[in-house]
């Protein structure tokens, strides 16, 4: 498989970790956000929303969206299973997965703070959209997650795939995570994880 990927995407981020959790391997397709490759016609004609990441599987065929793509790898690589038996608890991992990808993640996406930017909102406006997003989401995942454990158990899962990288771009914006006691924890777990830290954007061949 191949991953069109960017280090510091945290979209790019949790399809990484969801392939490291399932042992598969991949070739990592560098396209460098910043230099605008991900608009360039040679990718838009593989993306037409030209957005990583895009993940082209064995068969051929290209896959966009990190959800569809997480998806399909635990459809078509079942084991280890990152999505628990019982669909009750299925659907509260799912529930915690979207808050994070459809409620926070995309409001503090790089082309959403381009165009506050574009609207004349200074850095601090900026930063304070950033921080009230991030956190109204983190505190809502740390009363959904269990007490013990990754967000759902002994095992990583879907929640845990969302959560790292959201924590991540938290850290990276400098929200603070004082109030957060489980989400801190499930994050120092995946900090001795060998997927996790496989999956991390300082070790991407991208990384600057």
């Amino acid at each position: 498989m191949e991953l069109f990927t960017y280090y510091r995407s945290t979209s790019s981020y949790r399809v990484r970790i969801a392939l490291a959790l399932k042992g598969l391997d991949y070739q990592a397709l560098p396209v460098n956000l910043l230099k605008g490759e991900q608009r360039g016609a040679e990718y838009l004609a593989l993306n037409p929303q030209g957005r990583v990441p895009a993940l082209r599987t064995d068969g051929g065929a290209l896959l966009v969206q990190s959800p569809a793509i997480i998806e399909y790898l635990e459809e078509a690589f079942p084991e280890p299973a990152l999505l628990p038996g019982d669909a009750e608890t299925r659907a509260r991992v799912r529930g915690v997965a979207s808050i994070i990808g459809c409620d926070v993640h995309p409001l503090h996406n790089v082309s959403v703070l381009n165009q506050l930017r574009e609207l004349g909102h200074d850095e601090v406006q900026v930063n304070q959209w950033i921080a009230h997003w991030i956190g109204q989401g983190l505190a809502a995942v740390e009363r959904l997650i269990g007490d013990e454990g990754f967000c759902f158990g002994d095992w990583p899962g879907v929640a845990d795939v969302y959560l790292i990288p959201q924590v991540h771009a938290a850290e990276r914006f400098n929200v603070d995570l004082g109030s957060y006691p489980r989400i801190r924890r499930v994050v120092a777990l995946a900090g001795q994880h060998p997927a996790f830290t496989q999956a991390h954007p300082a070790r991407q061949p991208d990384t600057p």
